[in-house]
């Protein structure tokens, strides 16, 4: 089925301490994001990169790090999401994690005014939780999740126009969370899997049966993925590796069941930090986990050789 694919770059390099993550959408460019859409029969248009809004003066704990700039980033980026939302399937090029405080407050905020509800697949080894107040690193690319559900502490940041409702969100990939927000989680219906579990169920189960109430909502769906879902030994270029992430496979595996759902309305591609990478590897593996979700088939994959160029 061919789509319209928005690309939206977002170079959002503000919500953590290690910096990279602004040359993320010229690295997927690079990668041949677009061609490799293009090829799979998508209509593409790239809309360029995003700016914040104009920087306000804004309050917060003194450890925050850059929160004027993350809350003018959220402004631009939920404006620009449910402006997209009507033209097409809008794919975010991050940036960090940061990002989708904005991206998915838009997304559910155009979900919302078409009186359908919004859900979210959040891929990532954290579960991004926190909130200005618990974060003790300062970093805000830890709090997308507790402020796109409406937690309190947020004062600095705009009003959420339509919370995701809690029990609408699942996170998958889990293998780093600080007792804060596990204690916060304890309370709230998050629909939450850890490599734990996944090891002993796989990603099919526990996804099909989040799929299965996504569609029997008639809900719109946003996927957010994170680098650091996948393992390291794949993926290394991102700031916040942690061992036991998704392999090759599962990761395939994922994004191909979300393309048979049909049910992908919007997507992140996060935390991508281009000065940690392989000779391009994680910017290829990112696009091509974006072309299975698009519909490409394993036996369509091209080959590649140890450095990731295309075998002849």
């Amino acid at each position: 089925m061919s789509r319209t694919c928005l690309l939206i770059g977002a170079p959002v390099d503000s919500g953590k301490d290690r910096r990279g993550c602004i040359m993320g959408p010229d690295a997927y460019r690079t990668a041949g994001l677009a061609k490799t859409l293009n090829d799979l029969g998508q209509d593409v248009r790239d809309l360029g990169n995003l700016h914040p809004a104009p920087i306000r003066d804004v309050t917060g704990p003194a450890h925050l790090k850059a929160l004027p700039q993350t809350v003018a980033w959220c402004e631009a980026l939920t404006d620009a999401a449910r402006d997209a939302m009507g033209q097409g399937l809008p794919i975010f090029l991050g940036g960090d994690h940061s990002l989708s405080m904005g991206s998915v407050a838009g997304v559910a905020a155009h979900a919302s005014a078409v009186g359908r509800p919004q859900f979210v697949l959040w891929l990532d080894a954290h579960s991004d939780f926190h909130t200005p107040r618990t974060t003790t690193s300062g970093n805000l690319h830890g709090t997308p999740v507790a402020y796109l559900t409406g937690q309190p502490g947020f004062d600095a940041f705009p009003p959420v126009p339509a919370p995701v409702p809690a029990e609408n969100v699942c996170i998958m990939g889990l293998r780093s969370v600080d007792p804060e927000e596990r204690a916060a989680l304890a309370d709230l219906p998050v629909d939450l899997h850890d490599m734990r579990a996944i090891d002993e169920t796989g990603f099919a189960t526990p996804l099909s049966a989040f799929l299965a109430r996504v569609a029997a909502a008639d809900g719109l769906l946003h996927v957010s993925l994170d680098v650091d879902f996948l393992d390291p030994s794949i993926a290394p270029a991102v700031g916040t590796t942690v061992p036991g992430g998704a392999t090759f496979r599962e990761a395939h595996l994922v994004m191909e069941m979300l393309h048979e759902s049909g049910l992908v309305t919007s997507l992140d591609l996060v935390e991508l930090n281009p000065f940690l990478d392989e000779r391009g590897r994680t910017a290829s593996l990112m696009v091509d986990l974006t072309a299975s979700l698009m519909g490409r088939k394993v036996f369509d994959r091209p080959t590649r050789s140890f450095d990731g160029r295309v075998a002849a």
